[in-house]
């Protein structure tokens, strides 16, 4: 098989997809988080203020999604076709609620009515709470596994079988994650009392995020053994949970400081590192079959052609930087606390 510095193609491609998904993670988690805060907020400049601190941003945020998605499919369309059969449902439910809640952003201030804004504030909140419960729910399935079988079909037949406890348990860690992630990305956008009220949410987030982080990592050491073979085979991995752990432990303490904006880089670490450790726990699968392993769905199974790797390679190179340079130009264009005009949410 051909290679290119030492790795080859499916490889990289691998580490593509992975790292479009984080960058998603990281851009569009903090706005999922600061939605499911939304209803906590009581007051209506409040809520505003918290509406214009992710307003310029988190439409580009879901480029990132398109990106991945796009990678995915033009990687991996063996997987990319198991993955959506299997977890069919979730997917139609997160695309209903990205939807609802991209349509309650912007219809929120269309009407001065305080009927009509509360409707879309609870349109809103629940549909950033249901995103980022489902992105940890898809995420705990693929962990966990699915039942695929012979010429990787999907042999499920339950209609809510993708909610077992496990991924469940998966779905409130990464939710309680984003709830953490997007209350820091509120603290410095804010000030004066709404900041005061999100020091209060923050620390309720960071309690929320540590218990679930806590409870989901004991039942993964517990039940879901399967995820610890290459980290027994090679010790050196462990330099991974150690990072980890580390980057949790320094959103706290940073917090306690006041350090919002080093909080804010280790909660995207967090993040980053969280999806590394399940890229280190699956590689080179990409599913896992509960059926029977030889049925484990491997990179290599799954890759595109290697002459469509080359070539989707220097695309990538050519459009990774367009795309890191439109980010970076979009949040240092809006960076600051947020001020209110007339074409304010």
């Amino acid at each position: 098989m051909e290679t290119f510095l030492g790795l080859d193609y499916p490889t990289w491609w691998f580490l593509v997809v992975g790292a479009l998904f984080s960058g998603y993670a990281i851009l569009d988690g903090f706005d999922f988080g600061a939605g499911a805060w939304h209803l906590f907020l009581r007051k209506e400049e409040s809520r505003r203020i918290a509406l214009n601190a992710i307003g310029p941003v988190w439409d580009g945020n879901e480029v990132w999604l398109v990106i991945g998605g796009g990678a995915l499919f033009a990687g991996f369309p063996v997987m990319y076709a198991t993955f959506f059969s299997a977890l069919y449902v979730p997917f139609m439910l997160f695309l209903v609620f990205i939807i609802f809640r991209a349509i309650a952003i912007e219809f929120r201030s269309k009407e001065p009515g305080k009927r009509w804004r509360q409707s879309w504030d609870i349109c809103y909140s629940v549909s950033s709470i249901m995103l980022g419960f489902l992105l940890g729910v898809v995420l705990g399935n693929i962990l966990l596994g699915i039942e695929i079988g012979p010429n990787y079909l999907y042999q499920g037949d339950g209609f809510f079988e993708f909610l077992n406890p496990y991924a469940i348990m998966t779905g409130f860690t990464s939710l309680s994650l984003f709830m953490m992630h997007g209350a820091i990305y509120l603290l410095l956008k804010t000030e004066g009392r709404l900041f005061v009220k999100l020091t209060f949410l923050l620390k309720k987030g960071m309690i929320f995020f540590i218990v679930s982080f806590g409870i989901t990592s004991l039942y993964t050491l517990l039940y879901v053994t399967h995820l610890s073979d290459d980290f027994r085979s090679n010790p050196a991995l462990f330099i991974i949970p150690l990072l980890t752990f580390l980057a949790i432990a320094n959103v706290p303490r940073l917090a306690s400081k006041k350090k919002y904006l080093m909080a804010f880089v280790f909660s995207s670490l967090t993040i980053s590192l969280l999806l590394v450790l399940v890229a280190i726990e699956m590689y080179p699968n990409m599913l896992l079959s509960t059926i029977d392993p030889q049925y484990n769905l491997d990179i290599y199974e799954a890759a595109a052609s290697n002459k469509s790797m080359k070539i989707m390679m220097i695309i990538v190179a050519i459009g990774a930087p367009l795309v890191l340079g439109y980010t970076t130009f979009v949040y240092m264009t809006f960076k600051g606390k947020v001020e209110m005009d007339e074409n304010s949410y």
